[in-house]
């Protein structure tokens, strides 16, 4: 018997319930899926461990032509220089042979990294609830069920104010060019309303990963803020090449998002710098 999902993305129990399947990948993206099913093997061997979905296609929400191919591919060890070039070629590869996705972004993490304490409520719970399995064994077998709660809030995104740094120095080096700056408008619209969402998640109890539920998840807890998350909302998935939207971002919705956060649900733990 079939379980039945309550509204706002929760099982049963209270549990965030796993967002993806095979089952709902639309038609027009099911042979890039059955490619890189084939493909990824090839490219890793016997150093890999597993691979999964993520994002639009296993949800079902796709556009032909406008979506990306999101991978996450466990290996036995931590990835190497190696690897990480292995990846951006697989995901060359497969944009350049299927024209209905618009790019690929492959993830590399260990095994042990995934069932690590320090990233259970982070990379732990992205690979549980987030993540469709592909090829290999599913690791979510080890890990808890996640709940919309603090922790897990603080976790996920208690880190903004260490990435905004980083986002300024980006645009900086994108300059002008509108083909450069709108992925960094998609990457951190996304990325700033999916931020503001948990940080009223444990209120609102519940998970959805559309950005405009999100926003408007957030907006009934931060009126003031409520337009700028839904304007946010709409270039996460038609971006502009537009300086001013990310000026506003690092200067503004960013800067308050983030002292906001750690107000409410305090730093995420530190993490080793990546490599």
């Amino acid at each position: 018997m079939t379980e039945t999902v309550p509204h706002r993305g929760l099982d049963s129990r209270g549990c965030i319930a796993r967002e993806g399947s095979l089952a709902r990948v639309p038609y027009a993206f099911r042979s890039v899926v059955v490619a890189a099913r084939e493909r990824i093997p090839g490219v890793f061997g016997a150093r890999l461990h597993s691979a999964y979905l993520y994002g639009s296609i296993p949800r079902g929400t796709a556009r032909e032509g406008r979506s990306d191919l999101d991978l996450l591919v466990v290996l036995h060890e931590e990835p190497t220089d190696a690897d990480r070039a292995d990846g951006r070629a697989l995901d060359d590869t497969l944009d350049k042979d299927f024209p209905q996705i618009d790019g690929g972004g492959t993830l590399l993490v260990g095994h042990a990294r995934v069932l690590s304490d320090l990233e259970r409520h982070d990379l732990g719970w992205f690979l549980a609830c987030l993540c469709t399995p592909l090829l290999g064994e599913d690791l979510a077998a080890y890990l808890p069920r996640y709940r919309p709660d603090s922790l897990l809030a603080r976790e996920t995104n208690g880190d903004l104010a260490l990435l905004l740094p980083r986002w300024r120095d980006r645009i900086a080096s994108a300059g002008d060019s509108e083909e450069l700056l709108r992925p960094l408008v998609r990457f951190m619209s996304r990325h700033l309303v999916r931020t503001a969402f948990t940080l009223v998640m444990p209120r609102w109890n519940g998970w959805t990963s559309d950005l405009h539920e999100m926003a408007e998840a957030f907006g009934a807890y931060y009126p003031q803020r409520a337009e700028q998350l839904r304007a946010a909302a709409v270039l996460g998935y038609e971006p502009v090449g537009d300086r001013a939207v990310l000026s506003s971002y690092v200067d503004d919705l960013g800067p308050w998002l983030a002292e906001e956060y750690a107000r409410v649900h305090g730093v995420k733990a530190d993490r080793p710098e990546e490599p």
